[in-house]
């Protein structure tokens, strides 16, 4: 599978990424483009290769081959420059027990050039802990690190946003406001790269779904089409991975 990655608007560009481990397991040829606006729902079961593939783009693991650009930088040749577009929530986020909600935020704020204390407490405000700013995190329970998680990746106004099993320890009124959070952020121009094993999640807040099994891509469809032919993304889903396992 080939994309259209010369296109200029292209936000992330991957071709034939692969990252395999010593176990032979990860994710394998991946291909796909991300334009400013679009929200990418990557949907698979657990062990699929979705966190390797995300894991691999944000540079925390070392590419086997293939390319991922953001922005047009390659990842791998200029890590630095090319995560200052990007913000990511990765599995748990890395907390400091012992500091408040605000202090992660802050130590986190160093990182970037214009990061003020003004856009910490915005963003504490976007995920709803404003009033628990000053609580320490070992305090917080699984969703509230996620809640803070989310304002660590979007502390820079990301160009690309990637959100990686987000709703993890969220209620439902967490996993509404996760929503509001991708569609806001794609509307004011970030491009979204967002992983779940729950269809409906991604039905819910993507514009496209690409569907990974056993560490293979087996498509990249939008939404629209999806759901055109097939009364759900659930049922797509299954109707692909069940193509896969009749041409083993």
């Amino acid at each position: 599978m080939t994309p259209d990655n010369n296109s200029p608007q292209a936000v992330l560009e991957l071709e034939n990424l692969t990252k395999l481990y010593k176990n032979g397991r990860g994710a394998e040829d991946i291909s796909f483009a991300l334009a400013p606006g679009e929200v990418l729902g990557l949907l698979g079961p657990n062990g699929s290769g979705k966190t390797t593939t995300m894991k691999a783009i944000a540079g925390l693991v070392q590419i086997t081959h293939g390319r991922a650009r953001v922005c047009g930088i390659d990842v791998s040749e200029h890590h630095e420059e090319a995560m200052k577009h990007t913000g990511c929530l990765i599995e748990a986020p890395a907390l400091y027990e012992h500091m408040t909600a605000y202090q992660n935020i802050k130590l986190a704020a160093r990182f970037y050039d214009s990061i003020d204390e003004a856009r910490i407490d915005e963003v504490l405000v976007m995920v709803e802990m404003e009033k628990y700013k000053k609580d320490k995190v070992a305090s917080f329970s699984m969703g509230m690190r996620q809640r803070i998680g989310m304002a660590l990746a979007l502390l820079s106004k990301p160009e690309l946003l990637i959100l990686d099993e987000p709703a993890n320890g969220l209620d439902i009124e967490g996993m509404i406001y996760v929503r509001e959070v991708v569609r806001k952020s794609a509307e004011e121009g970030a491009a979204v790269l967002i992983s779940s094993h729950l269809a409906h999640e991604i039905e819910q807040c993507a514009t496209k779904a690409a569907i990974i099994y056993g560490g293979k891509l087996l498509c990249v469809e939008s939404m629209d089409a999806i759901l055109a032919s097939s009364p759900s993304l659930e049922d797509f889903f299954l109707a692909q991975v069940s193509k896969t396992r009749q041409s083993e």
